[in-house]
């Protein structure tokens, strides 16, 4: 690994924020900067975690915090995921998928936390 870039959970968040920076878009202008705005914020919180965490990782206690920011970033994310579920269902679909691929992440996010925890080397 030479990079965050190199590094799985870096990839799959990222690629889940492009894919729902456009869906929140898809919302009712008057939730645009609501709802919207929460869940784009959300959804790069993930990956932003992901990049300052690796960019501490000489301090290993450092990394994990920013592991478990990024990991409950996800869950955040997949609230107001659900709260769109449940207000437009016109947005389900969509949602849905969203939502399972942030349920997945988050355990990838978890899996490599405790990898770090356990045998990260500072």
């Amino acid at each position: 690994m030479t990079n965050y870039r190199d590094l799985d959970i870096y990839k799959i968040s990222f690629n889940l924020f492009l894919r729902t920076h456009p869906f929140s878009l898809k919302l009712p202008k008057y939730e645009l900067y609501e709802l919207g705005s929460q869940l784009r914020r959300s959804s790069d919180s993930v990956i932003t975690n992901i990049v300052e965490g690796y960019g501490r990782r000489s301090y290993k206690n450092d990394f994990i915090k920013f592991l478990v920011y990024s990991e409950a970033s996800s869950l955040e994310t997949i609230n107001h995921l659900e709260k769109i579920l449940a207000l437009y269902a016109e947005l389900c679909k969509e949602a849905e998928e969203l939502v399972k691929e942030y349920n997945l992440l988050g355990g990838k996010i978890h899996s490599f936390t405790e990898y770090v925890r356990s045998s990260w080397r500072s």
